[in-house]
C-alpha cells in the first residue's frame, strides 16, 4: 500500500477515529506505530478541538504547556503569541466567516478579470455575481 501524500496524511491524522474507513484507519495505524511522535501529536490536536468545542478558556493554559513541549510545539508557539486573540476566538460565540467569504468572492473576481480591475468595472461585476 502506497503512503498517502502529507495533506491527505494530516487530513486523516486529524479526523476523528469514528469518520475514518476502513483503509484510512489501516493507514492510521501503520503511521502511528511506524512514527510514534504523530501518537502525541494527534492527542495534543484532539485536545485543542475539544477546547475549541467546550467554549471555556480555562483550558488553555495547561493546553498551551503541554503542547509546547509537543510535536506541535511550532503551532503552540504561534497560539501562545494570539493568545488573547484564540482565547477570544474560544470563548465568543461570533465569527469573521461571512466577511471573510465576501472578500474570498471579490478577490475570485478581481483575479478573473486580468488587471481590468477598476472600481466601476469591479462594482457593476461584482453586483450581478450576487
Amino acid at each position: 500500500m502506497r503512503c498517502p501524500d502529507s495533506r491527505t496524511l494530516a487530513r486523516l491524522l486529524t479526523l476523528a477515529r469514528d469518520k475514518l474507513n476502513r483503509t484510512e484507519a489501516i493507514i492510521v495505524a501503520n503511521v502511528s506505530q511506524a512514527v510514534p511522535e504523530i501518537v502525541a501529536a494527534r492527542e495534543i490536536i484532539d485536545a485543542f478541538h475539544r477546547l475549541l468545542r467546550s467554549g471555556e478558556t480555562d483550558g488553555l493554559e495547561p493546553w498551551l504547556e503541554a503542547a509546547l513541549s509537543s510535536p506541535v510545539a511550532s503551532f503552540a508557539r504561534g497560539v501562545a503569541t494570539d493568545h488573547d486573540a484564540v482565547a477570544a476566538a474560544i470563548a465568543l460565540p461570533w465569527s469573521n466567516g461571512q466577511t471573510e467569504g465576501n472578500i474570498r468572492k471579490l478577490k475570485t473576481l478581481k483575479r478573473q478579470m486580468g488587471g481590468r480591475a477598476n472600481l466601476d468595472l469591479l462594482r457593476a461585476r461584482l453586483m450581478t455575481a450576487t
